[in-house]
């Protein structure tokens, strides 16, 4: 097992617990964050992302957080022997953060009559389903993501790396960015295990009066990541960030 593992399965818990811990603030009825809006949805992932990444990072990982992140690592070094290990954590971790999320908003699932906004507080789904553009969509975000948050720590933007503690800030305020000028479309899952374990956890979990977890739409925000960080990747290689 390579070193970071736990950190991975640690920071994706955190990631979640937090993420979708403020979709559950602003959708659930009887919360006092009841209908907050996107400002503050955006604004909790972003921050969901820092305190990941920290909790990652403490935890002796580099806080990829990601299969899609991992996968671009992979392509950009040539070396991929953490791919499966460092997925299997990433979506344990976010199945576990899902259910914490679950357990720790337990009386408003019987208060919340639908069934919609009880999916949303665990997976993605389009604004308008449209397999196609929502899938460009799902590319296009992760392809900001992986570009930029490579660029952050590149030798142009500071010839001897990013300060230290300051990587996890930056990474947060790109998804928060991304969250606020991409993320309507889709909501923005940009992480395979971001949306596929919190998925698994909807599926299995008794939530008072909770509907179908749409399978049919789960490949989107497992395909769409992975394309977009693929192609991210190969940028950085031939750009040698």
């Amino acid at each position: 097992m390579p070193q970071g593992v736990f950190g991975e399965f640690m920071g994706s818990m955190v990631l979640l617990l937090l993420g979708n811990g403020v979709v559950a603030n602003v959708l659930l009825k009887k919360s006092k964050g009841e209908g907050a809006g996107w400002m503050v949805i955006a604004t909790g992932w972003g921050l969901a992302v820092m305190a990941g990444v920290f909790t990652a990072m403490a935890c002796g990982s580099e806080g990829h957080l990601n299969p899609a992140v991992t996968l671009a690592a992979g392509i950009v070094s040539g070396d991929f022997s953490k791919l499966g290990w460092y997925t299997a954590a990433q979506l344990a971790g976010a199945f576990t953060g899902g259910c914490l999320v679950w357990l720790h908003y337990l009386p408003h699932w019987r208060e919340t009559p639908d069934a919609d906004a009880k999916f949303g507080c665990f997976g993605t789904s389009p604004a308008i389903r449209s397999p196609l553009a929502n899938l460009v969509s799902e590319i296009i975000g992760t392809f900001v993501l992986v570009l930029v948050a490579d660029a952050i720590g590149s030798k142009g933007v500071a010839a001897n790396g990013t300060a230290a503690g300051l990587s996890p800030w930056l990474v947060g305020s790109l998804v928060w960015a991304i969250g606020l000028g991409l993320g309507g479309t889709t909501g923005y899952a940009i992480n395979p295990a971001r949306d596929l374990g919190p998925r698994i956890a909807h599926a299995i979990l008794p939530i008072a009066g909770k509907g179908g977890s749409d399978w049919g739409y789960a490949w989107i925000p497992l395909a769409g990541p992975l394309l977009g960080a693929a192609l991210a990747a190969v940028v950085v290689r031939m750009v040698q960030f």
